[in-house]
């Protein structure tokens, strides 16, 4: 008997109803202000997953031996930035009111805000964790406020000061460092204050919003992205504080961005995210 050929993020196979965390992918890249690519993310990350192995010897844990289910890609109306974050929104809300964690695998960076505006509905006392090697504080790009270089400004919009916690930036304009050093919990360059400046969020297991620019690796281990930044951190580094950040606080959504894959012919960078986005579904569990 011949069975349909779906292809998943390796293991994430499960039933949406036993699932306890949905993978979606947005495939956009419409406001990328450089190089243009990551719509294709999303699909290498599944086909590249197979080169990778289901157990993590980091965590002694196994994606055979927990439930995901990977749902495939929304179909994206491309050319109208707005209806496409509705869409992510929907999604991601349909995910949350079915009482489970939505993991969302970009694409630019903007489809974070689409999938956070669901979450900040569902729970207005969330903060937002970001590693980057942007600050995507801008109040907008060259006119455009719906922009991958604003989208932590639109999400501080959402929540405010005080709620953002930032980590490993490294390029922005200084009016972006000025807004930050005001307005969010920022800790530029670097990931090693990830787990001393959010143990009260561990304490309190107040809700959060994990996201994860994949350019806040160093350029040597990630190519395969649209901006690259000299100066960035070390995989065992992002590793480690993803796997503190996503086993000790409360996960409520999160998402991985800003992979090209066509940038790195190699398939090294392609081959990065699918080990991080596996540890990541690992320690959520």
């Amino acid at each position: 008997m011949l069975n349909k050929n779906v292809e998943t993020f390796i293991a994430c196979d499960c039933d949406y109803d036993n699932a306890d965390a949905i993978i979606f992918g947005s495939p956009f890249d419409s406001t990328t202000s450089f190089r243009p690519g990551t719509r294709f993310g999303p699909s290498a990350v599944r086909s590249e997953s197979y080169g990778i192995e289901t157990y993590s010897p980091y965590q002694d844990k196994d994606l055979e031996d927990i439930c995901v289910m990977d749902s495939g890609d929304i179909e994206l109306r491309i050319g109208d930035t707005n209806a496409v974050l509705a869409q992510i929104e929907e999604r991601t809300r349909q995910i949350l009111n079915d009482g489970k964690c939505p993991v969302m695998i970009g694409g630019e960076h903007l489809v974070t805000l689409g999938a956070f505006r669901a979450v900040a509905q569902k729970y207005p006392d969330v903060h937002i964790v970001h590693f980057d090697a942007h600050a995507d504080l801008r109040e907008d790009y060259l006119g455009v406020k719906l922009s991958h270089a604003c989208v932590l400004r639109r999400c501080w919009d959402i929540v405010g000061d005080g709620k953002i916690h930032q980590f490993g930036i490294r390029s922005g304009e200084k009016a972006e460092f000025a807004f930050a050093k005001l307005h969010t919990d920022f800790h530029p360059f670097d990931l090693k204050n990830v787990e001393d400046s959010l143990k009260f969020l561990a304490e309190s297991q107040a809700p959060v919003y994990f996201t994860l620019d994949m350019d806040v690796l160093d350029p040597s281990i990630f190519p395969g992205t649209g901006t690259p930044e000299a100066g960035g951190v070390m995989f065992e580094e992002l590793r480690t504080a993803v796997t503190f950040v996503c086993s000790k606080l409360n996960i409520v959504g999160c998402d991985i961005n800003e992979l090209s894959p066509h940038y790195d012919a190699s398939g090294v960078s392609t081959a990065v995210v699918c080990k991080i986005l596996r540890e990541i579904l690992l320690a959520l569990h």
